[in-house]
């Protein structure tokens, strides 16, 4: 029996990932190896055998038993629940959402008390953004991002919204920028453009979109530089990026803000807006 910590275990996948990450540079080799599948492929370890999790993750099946442990739980059964009962609320559909919405403000869809909802999860977003952002992390962005002669903006599904905003703000600073999309389904040429004087900004968070992955992991090995926001320190994301953001944003009734994600995008494009414009105004007369 593997020796651990002890600690109450968690009852959901946040806690369970809040866990993994405190943890993260004190654990075994092997067992991070695992953490990192695991956070990166939940739907793998919610349905995968022991056996074949060992196969992808690139592990021995008993390294699953002693990750299991290691975390508090008697075996690898035990923690492959939380990972079910994840994608089993993930899963929900909206009139499911809708029906935890209206359990939480007991008194029906009062939209008063939905509106008092998200703003509270929001706030709690925005808290934990301002408690944890580091200011170099956000300095060396910044410096990145203004020194590309194209910015690449990379995201889809829920992240395509700051994105957009990203784009359209760039665009009223005089910035160069182009967003990674295309009703033509050309987002794969527009993505072969990008050379090591550009610089790809790239959102993503879990159930990580495919196509943003690939699309960072093949930019990155042309050697243009990737700065990525995503919410997990295991993001498969961050393998590529020169400089990343971990967010992790609140939910009210399952359905999770953009609060902080938003306020992170807002300060990057005018951080570069404005960096631009001071090299501008240091040029030789």
């Amino acid at each position: 029996m593997i020796d651990a910590p002890s600690v109450e275990l968690p009852r959901d996948f946040d806690g369970l990932r809040a866990l993994i990450l405190s943890r993260r540079d004190t654990l075994p080799k092997r067992i991070a190896q695992v953490a990192a599948y695991a956070l990166d492929n939940p739907d793998e370890i919610a349905f995968g055998t022991a056996a074949s999790i060992a196969v992808s993750s690139g592990v021995q099946p008993s390294t699953l038993i002693r990750f299991s442990q290691h975390l508090g739980f008697d075996g690898f059964t035990s923690l492959q629940g939380v990972f079910r009962e994840r994608l089993r609320e993930r899963n929900s559909s909206y009139e499911e959402r809708l029906s935890t919405l209206r359990a939480e403000i007991q008194n029906g869809a009062d939209n008063h008390r939905i509106l008092e909802g998200f703003l509270t999860a929001s706030s709690k977003s925005l808290d934990a953004m301002a408690r944890t952002l580091d200011q170099a992390t956000l300095d060396r962005a910044i410096e990145t991002l203004a020194e590309a002669e194209t910015i690449y903006i990379l995201a889809r599904r829920r992240s395509y919204p700051v994105a957009s905003y990203v784009a359209y703000a760039l665009g009223k600073l005089k910035v160069r920028n182009q967003l990674v999309e295309s009703a033509a389904g050309l987002s794969p040429e527009i993505v072969s453009f990008a050379t090591p004087r550009d610089v790809v900004l790239t959102i993503s968070f879990s159930p990580y979109a495919p196509d943003t992955i690939e699309d960072a992991r093949a930019l990155s090995e042309r050697g243009v530089p990737v700065v990525a926001i995503t919410d997990s320190a295991f993001s498969p994301l961050v393998q590529f990026a020169k400089v990343w953001f971990e967010v992790a944003e609140a939910d009210f009734g399952g359905f999770r803000t953009l609060a902080s994600t938003m306020a992170l995008a807002m300060a990057l494009t005018v951080g570069v807006g404005d960096a631009r414009h001071a090299r501008s105004g240091q040029k030789p007369r």
